[in-house]
């Protein structure tokens, strides 16, 4: 393979890697945020950004008003579960984190999925470029405590079915199946899964939800040619 071949590598970082009119949520035992689904600076060095929420929206919704970086925000959902859209001032840890992928010609492939663990907060971060791109990346990230490879691949043709999902979402299809999610009658739950990921059973839910619908989506917009026999 040519050394300029591109990869995808899924890092592992501590501490809060997400935009930092998130801060507080790290210190609140009611809200917190799950996945940094899209940032974009807009004008005058603001950004926006959306991300997932689980907890008590209301508690959300004090956070971001008692914010002075936040100029607007929304939250919408039910059931400790919600989407956060904010207008604010600084990026914080993400957007330092974007500038040194653009440096070394390296792009994220999001979202960037959270998880807190007491006072630690892990953030996975799937990534694509050359080797020498991400390993210069990777040595150009400061301030982190602890950051793990936790797989590297090839980056698959747009055609190939392997592309459809990111890492993180086929070694949860690959559980789901391997578990019997997929079997009728089905022999696993959403909490049995999220048992044995170490995450809240709506998390499973949430993303087994987004690859269905890429996988029949993608099914769906197949070319005649492909259809099955």
């Amino acid at each position: 393979m040519s050394a300029n071949a591109l990869r995808s590598a899924t890092l592992s970082l501590s501490g809060a890697i997400h935009s930092s009119v998130f801060d507080q949520f790290d210190r609140s035992p009611s809200a917190s945020i799950v996945a940094t689904r899209y940032l974009s600076p807009v004008e005058n060095g603001q950004y926006v950004v959306l991300a997932d929420l689980r907890g008590d929206l209301g508690v959300a919704r004090d956070l971001l008003a008692e914010s002075d970086q936040v100029l607007r925000y929304d939250v919408a959902g039910t059931d400790e579960r919600g989407i956060v859209y904010a207008h604010y001032r600084s990026a914080g840890p993400v957007g330092e984190l974007l500038a040194i992928l653009y440096d070394n010609d390296v792009v994220l492939d999001w979202p960037i999925e959270h998880q807190q663990t007491g006072a630690e907060t892990e953030s996975r971060v799937t990534v694509v470029g050359t080797d020498e791109g991400i390993q210069q990346a990777i040595a150009d990230i400061p301030d982190v405590s602890e950051l793990s490879l936790l797989r590297i691949g090839q980056v698959q043709a747009e055609d190939d079915a392997s592309s459809l999902l990111t890492e993180t979402q086929a070694a949860l299809l690959d559980l789901a199946i391997e578990a019997g999610y997929y079997e009728v009658p089905r022999e696993t739950t959403h909490s049995d899964l999220a048992d044995r990921l170490g995450v809240a059973p709506g998390t499973v839910s949430d993303r087994l939800q987004r690859i269905e619908r890429r996988v029949m989506t993608a099914y769906a917009e197949r070319p005649p040619d492909e259809s099955v026999r």
